[in-house]
Formats: structure tokens, sequence, C-alpha cells
């Protein structure tokens, strides 16, 4: 073999292998895209699904939420009610509050004026007919 065959065999080797590293290079780039595509969609996928979730969640929580509220709109009207027909009731039978506590005033204004009265009725000498 002469150094031109072998120079010529050297080259076309070369070149082969230049060609190889460049396909491995292009295979690693396609696989990397294949898999990083994949991760991708499986990511969009379980976030979808983690979102669906998460509404649902929210709305299960929503509907419990208005149940417990319309409850608690109810006992706050029943016991409303029930507060206006016991003031209703004590104001018939006379034992409203705030009518008790002016009738007290009274009574120990009149209570006062009496003490007074009587106090100057003893301070006056006895005068005998």
């Amino acid at each position: 073999m002469t150094n031109i065959d072998r120079i010529k065999e050297t080259a076309t080797t070369a070149e082969e292998m230049a060609r190889k590293v460049w396909l491995a290079g292009l295979g690693a780039y396609g696989k990397g895209y294949e898999e990083l595509t994949g991760r991708i969609e499986a990511l969009s996928t379980d976030s979808n699904k983690f979102f669906d979730e998460l509404v649902a969640k929210g709305e299960k929580l929503e509907a419990e939420g208005k149940v417990k509220v319309g409850e608690v709109k109810n006992d706050v009207v029943a016991k409303t009610d029930f507060e206006s027909r016991i003031q209703s009731v004590r104001g018939k039978l006379g034992l409203n509050n705030q009518d008790n506590d002016q009738k007290i005033e009274e009574l120990s204004a009149k209570i006062d004026a009496l003490t007074a009265a009587v106090a100057k009725l003893s301070a006056a000498p006895a005068t005998k007919a």
C-alpha cells in the first residue's frame, strides 16, 4: 500500500468518524428532545389533573360552606323570632325591663318625697288643740 492509499484510507476513516460523531450528536439532541417533550406532556397532564382535583375540592368546600351559612342563618332567624316572642310576652305581662326601671325610679322619687315630708312633720313642734 502506497502513501497515497494510506492517506486516502485515513481521510476516509476520519470522514466516517466525523460523520459518526455528527450523527451521535444529532441522535443525542433528538433523544433529549423526545425525552423533554415526553416529560413536558406528562407534567402538563399531571398539572391539569391536579388543577381539576383542586377545582373539585373547591366546589365541594363551597357547597359545604353554603350549607353551613344557611344553617347559621336559620338559627339566627329562629333565635331572633324566639327573642321577639319573649319580649312580646314580657310586655303583655308587664315584665318589660325598661318599664320596671322607670317604675323603680318613680317609686324611689316618691319615697324620697315622703321621707322628706315625714322629717318635716316630725321637726315641727307638736301642738295640742
